[in-house]
């Protein structure tokens, strides 16, 4: 029987999710409370993560908040399916510290389900008053109420985490962000007058057909030298992005590993040998992605 005078939130549970490094601008739909499952150890809230983890969680995200925990209920049987061996659910109301991310705003008091790991006893953690920054969706109709977007998306409140989510955040609603990119256009090679000097030029695709593309000098004796051009002509403006950036990201953990074969049809095949060669190197020179969560960039 219920206590008289209690209420317990309505809770809905639905399916896991995918991230995505997607455009700055949220997505208009938002899902009910779902059981949040971590898969990998340790613990997700006490892990470090990699420039391009907190980019996958922050910019698919409609909220990005700072939270402190008012009181963590315990789910157990028919509240808790689905509950991975080692895990804890509980239903979490915190209340609102720091909004990093939300247009519209975000209420004082919210309420969401989170899934936890017990440690080495079997005992798990104790959540009242600690802090964290979360990535959630809005819920439809219940305004006091997050969806987490993520197995990842309850994270620790350290100010590394705050200060680069914000770096993050920044740089994609400035009007000079980078575009998404979707992968690979056309490609064209032109020999230099010199043996060993030669320039390629690969285009790149973008949801909205914002012009973005690589630029690959060679000159006997030296370093290729390549560049991102943000525009549609190649001029001084063109740099090499520095890594931890957004231009850095949306590169290193977007563009494939090979350069697609019709990227470089109409090339000869000494032209497209040369064109995958350079290619090659500016996927050296960018580096690996560093995602550490194992999800990887969904299609838009």
């Amino acid at each position: 029987m219920r206590r008289p005078g209690r209420t317990r939130p309505r809770l809905t549970f639905g399916t896991t999710f995918a991230l995505a490094g997607l455009p700055i601008v949220a997505s208009a739909l938002a899902v009910p409370l779902a059981p949040i499952s971590a898969q990998t150890a340790p613990s997700p809230e006490f892990r470090a993560f990699s420039y391009a983890d907190l980019a996958d969680l922050a910019l698919p995200a409609q909220l990005v908040a700072g939270v402190t925990i008012v009181k963590a209920e315990r789910l157990k049987g028919e509240l808790a399916p689905g509950l991975a061996p080692g895990k804890a659910r509980f239903l979490v109301q915190a209340s609102t510290d720091m909004l990093l991310r939300g247009a519209g705003g975000m209420p004082g008091a919210v309420s969401y389900i989170v899934d936890i790991a017990l440690d080495a006893k079997g005992k798990a953690p104790k959540l009242k008053k600690s802090r964290f920054i979360l990535f959630a969706d809005r819920v439809v109709g219940r305004p006091q109420e997050i969806r987490l977007t993520s197995p990842f998306s309850q994270l620790e409140r350290t100010q590394a985490n705050e200060s680069r989510l914000r770096a993050i955040l920044t740089e994609a609603s400035a009007a000079s962000s980078p575009p998404y990119v979707t992968g690979i256009g056309n490609a064209f090679h032109v020999p230099g007058a010199i043996p060993g000097e030669s320039e390629s030029q690969i285009f790149l695709t973008t949801p909205d057909n914002r012009p973005i593309s690589l630029s690959i000098l060679r000159r006997p004796g030296e370093q290729p030298n390549w560049s991102v051009a943000l525009g549609e002509m190649v001029d001084d403006s063109a740099t090499t992005p520095a890594r931890d950036t957004l231009l850095w990201y949306r590169l290193a953990c977007f563009l494939p590993s090979h350069l697609p074969a019709r990227s470089v049809a109409a090339l000869s095949e000494a032209d497209a040998t040369a064109v995958r060669a350079d290619y090659r190197y500016v996927l050296e020179q960018l580096g690996a992605c560093g995602r550490t969560i194992g999800t990887g960039p969904a299609s838009e």
